[in-house]
């Protein structure tokens, strides 16, 4: 078994978030609210690349893979490359994230290349609301597609809801009734803030704090976080299929338990989030032979990964868009 690479701060490193399209079909409030604007001249990585690069990836001990975007499902390929990422040694636990669009058709496909967990945003039950926040009218379509994850078998189907303050914070609830009738996990979002979005974040931040109390008011236990968990604090409650996170990027210690690094579309290493720079990976991915060049330079890059990101002190490095960088 490899060894897990570890940074500065002594935080091992095993869940690599990969995006695989930048492109997004959605118009999300609080991501792309103009729609998606290409502004990427060299196209993703191919699927031989993304193998050669998750293949190095494993060999430094990451087991975790998430697919994401964008939308990762605007890929004609999307089974295929989860095929190719599932099959690499190593690589134990294959995630997608999704807006669902696609997923009542693909869920089937999916789960036998490999995809073991998937996560849906949904970030209203209501249809008006969802298409006021999503642009588009397709709530039926995603719960269609959440439904067809379920049916299909997924060690875990997760629904991501970004709490927004004034548009469906009064929605917590019926999200709670959900986890009651349905083995969800639903993860409450916690907004947060980027170069663009500075007078959309003052109008709609809505603490997670308040979610957290209210759960733990309403009987909801915190449980411990398994293994290869993201930073998701995680509650149960008795009677309830599903379960709850809540992600709240501006707690103390939210990046104390930091498992991952991300690589965009194009083949750039992010160390954060919120960095600073992105470097590229991508000369090293043109042929096998890049496999030992790689790993030292993913090696290299961590001695740089700062101990936080700087949320709290307004800084978001040169986070502009989510959909471009995996977020």
């Amino acid at each position: 078994m490899a060894v897990p690479l570890v940074d500065g701060f002594g935080r091992p490193f095993h869940y690599l978030r990969l995006s695989v399209e930048d492109a997004c079909n959605f118009r999300c409030v609080y991501c792309l609210p103009d729609g998606f604007r290409k502004a990427e001249t060299e196209p993703p990585l191919s699927v031989e690349e993304i193998r050669r690069l998750v293949r190095a990836f494993a060999a430094m001990g990451f087991w975790k893979v998430r697919l994401t975007g964008g939308e990762p499902t605007l890929r004609g390929d999307i089974v295929e490359i989860a095929r190719a990422v599932s099959s690499e040694p190593g690589v134990r636990r294959v995630c997608l994230s999704t807006n669902g669009y696609r997923l009542a058709g693909l869920a089937n496909e999916l789960r036998r290349a490999g995809v073991s967990v998937v996560n849906v945003s949904v970030d209203s039950l209501d249809p008006a609301r969802f298409a006021e926040i999503t642009g588009h009218d397709k709530l039926p379509l995603v719960r269609a597609g959440v439904e067809a994850c379920l049916a299909a078998g997924f060690d875990r189907v997760k629904v991501n809801v970004v709490l927004l303050r004034g548009v469906n914070d009064e929605e917590v609830g019926s999200f709670l009734d959900w986890t009651r009738a349905a083995p969800v996990s639903v993860r409450f979002i916690e907004l947060m803030q980027t170069g663009t979005n500075a007078d959309f974040f003052s109008r709609r931040h809505l603490p997670a704090t308040g979610v957290v109390a209210r759960l733990l008011d309403d009987g909801w236990s915190e449980t411990g976080r398994a293994a290869g968990d993201g930073p998701s604090r995680r509650f149960a409650r008795e009677g309830h299929r599903g379960d709850v996170g809540v992600i709240a990027p501006y707690s103390r210690d939210f990046c104390s338990t930091c498992n991952r690094l991300r690589v965009t579309s194009r083949g750039r290493l992010r160390m954060c989030l919120f960095a600073e720079s992105e470097a590229t990976l991508r000369p090293w991915l043109s042929s096998d032979g890049g496999a030992e060049a790689l790993k030292a330079r993913v090696r290299e890059l961590l001695t740089r990964k700062e101990v936080s990101h700087y949320l709290p002190e307004g800084r978001f490095g040169d986070a502009r868009r989510f959909a471009t960088m995996g977020g």
